[in-house]
């Protein structure tokens, strides 16, 4: 079986790809390669680009272990909670290379990580919960309260607006659209100015100006596992 998550190690700089087959589904066994690799760019003291498949980064939760019970997906929703807050406090610079779509909690990495660069092309990025009946959870409205601007806070957590790429550096999801075949290329050569950053004043600078938000997280995180009484 072909593991979901790719490492990559080259000049400092990790390159983590998530390939789990069309949608990019993000499972449990996703996460935990995800934290695998960032055990390891954290060892290696590697800047991290973040990245999917060619046309999409990720569709969001594995919709066949969310429809498993609520349970299960309150479950798998606690373990995505807890990789995007480990995202929005990684002591190194991380790079989102959005590669196509990212829908719903590929949205949300998205809005944990420190600088996102999407492809131009006919791609839908945003959060679609309230369009399939899914209630918010306060994690998710957290994050996305924290990185959006404020009238597309309402337009994209409570409305479901989906964006195109441009749409999608407006809203707060992307900062940069670069052309499919240069992303990579783009990606790399922000790593290398990443790399010069005293790592150091990075981390503790990236945390305290966090402080308050890390901390909310982690009380959203609780509250909506106990929700479904699965605190702990």
């Amino acid at each position: 079986m072909t593991d979901p998550v790719d490492y990559q190690l080259n000049d400092g700089v990790a390159t983590i790809t998530i390939a789990n087959g069309k949608a990019n589904a993000l499972s449990h066994e996703v996460f935990e390669a995800l934290n695998s690799a960032l055990d390891r760019a954290e060892s290696d003291e590697a800047v991290v680009i973040l990245t999917g498949q060619p046309g999409i980064f990720s569709g969001g939760y594995d919709l066949k272990e969310m429809q498993k019970g609520a349970n299960e997906a309150s479950a798998l929703v606690t373990v995505g909670s807890k990789l995007t807050r480990r995202l929005s406090a990684f002591p190194f610079p991380v790079i989102g290379a959005c590669s196509g779509h990212a829908i719903a909690k590929g949205a949300f990495i998205l809005l944990s990580v420190d600088h996102r660069i999407g492809v131009e092309g006919d791609f839908k990025l945003g959060l679609n919960e309230v369009a399939i009946g899914m209630t918010m959870h306060r994690a998710g409205i957290e994050i996305a309260r924290h990185r959006l601007t404020p009238a597309h806070f309402q337009r994209s957590v409570v409305n479901a607006e989906i964006y195109g790429p441009q749409g999608a550096v407006e809203a707060g999801f992307l900062d940069e659209v670069v052309a499919p075949s240069e992303l990579s290329t783009r990606a790399n050569e922000l790593a290398q100015q990443f790399k010069k950053l005293n790592m150091r004043a990075h981390k503790e600078t990236k945390r305290k100006a966090k402080a308050e938000y890390l901390a909310l997280l982690d009380r959203c995180i609780e509250q909506d596992s106990e929700h479904l009484g699965l605190a702990g």
